[in-house]
């Protein structure tokens, strides 16, 4: 039998580059891999279902199911994750110098629904005792005037929502003080020009990242790995084929992270960064598979559900392709 051809939309990480450079190769498929920004491939695959493969937002994926839409079959590979405390941003007019102080402010985002704001309003319900109504919310563009939300959703009438004007941008506003702080997974342009007005809300990021994983265990899934539903009717094998090929890309990643013949990061310290790392989070820090990650999807699941983005409770395994759910034994 001839390989199938597939499409994979995924960005560049270093954990998939051994499928993009054809190092890893999936049994019996031709994988097209498109380096594209994460916002192009979720709203081409989530309005447009353009792609066969695709890396997806997992706050998305699981709305749109909640929804009845059962388009996608998703693999347990999360090639993004992230800590997002990191992701604040405050006006520093805005006499907000601690979580609690964001009590009564106007905060902006990109996408109320995003997975990124859907953590950080979970910790801070959670870690800090500050409930989503308790925040003026403001949703537009970062960069440019007009984005839209990938998905339809609705709101619990007590969450204030409002849309920017069609002329502004959430950076604009952020360092005008027009709202007094924002929640973004990009770093807005004004902070990264060092704008005196912009600071970080946790300065000291990296040590209360870190607390929050000794507290928790939780290394926040933002994305997955989804297949076409027709592709898998198609062809029921392709979902284990993906799988053991993402897992191998990852595996080769991981064997190079630890080599220090030569650099491969342009970073003079990596190493001690990798061992650092693999001290707090153990050296397979980055788990693919659905049973090892299950705390961490249901924490996010019962986030949609705590914030009204989902109506009711989903069964995480159901959205998974089963043979991706348990492997074989030798």
């Amino acid at each position: 039998m001839s390989d199938i051809h597939l499409t994979l939309a995924c960005e560049d990480y270093d954990r998939t580059r051994a499928l993009r450079d054809g190092r890893v190769k999936p049994d019996g498929i031709q994988l097209n891999y498109l380096v594209l920004p994460v916002e192009e491939i979720f709203w081409r695959m989530l309005r447009y279902e353009e792609f066969d493969v695709a890396e997806l937002s997992m706050g998305a994926f699981l709305v749109a199911a909640a929804q009845g839409r059962r388009s996608f079959v998703a693999i347990p590979v999360f090639p993004s994750r992230t800590f997002r405390h990191r992701c604040i941003f405050v006006n520093t007019s805005s006499g907000i110098e601690r979580p609690e102080d964001l009590r009564g402010k106007r905060m902006g985002v990109p996408e109320y629904t995003m997975t990124a704001s859907v953590w950080l309003r979970g910790l801070l319900q959670h870690d800090y005792g500050i409930a989503p109504e308790e925040i003026y919310w403001f949703q537009g563009g970062e960069e440019q005037p007009g984005r839209k939300d990938r998905v339809d959703f609705d709101l619990p009438p007590k969450i204030r929502l409002e849309v920017i004007p069609q002329d502004s941008t959430l950076n604009q506003m952020i360092e005008s003080g027009e709202i007094d702080a924002l929640m973004s997974p990009r770093m807005p342009t004004c902070f990264l020009r060092g704008s005196p007005r912009v600071r970080r809300l946790f300065p000291d990021f990296k040590q209360t990242e870190m607390d929050y994983f000794r507290r928790t265990g939780i290394f926040p899934i933002m994305h997955a790995i989804v297949i076409r539903k027709g592709v898998c009717e198609e062809n029921p094998w392709a979902a284990q084929s993906l799988y053991k090929a993402f897992c191998d890309a990852k595996d080769l990643c991981f064997s190079q992270i630890y080599d220090s013949n030569i650099l491969r990061v342009s970073l003079p310290w990596d190493i001690a960064e990798y061992e650092e790392t693999a001290r707090l989070m153990g050296h397979d820090y980055w788990p693919y598979g659905f049973a090892v990650n299950r705390h961490v999807l249901e924490t996010l699941h019962s986030y949609l559900f705590e914030q009204g983005l989902i109506k009711q409770k989903l069964g995480l395994e159901k959205l998974f392709a089963p043979s991706t759910l348990e492997a074989f034994k030798i």
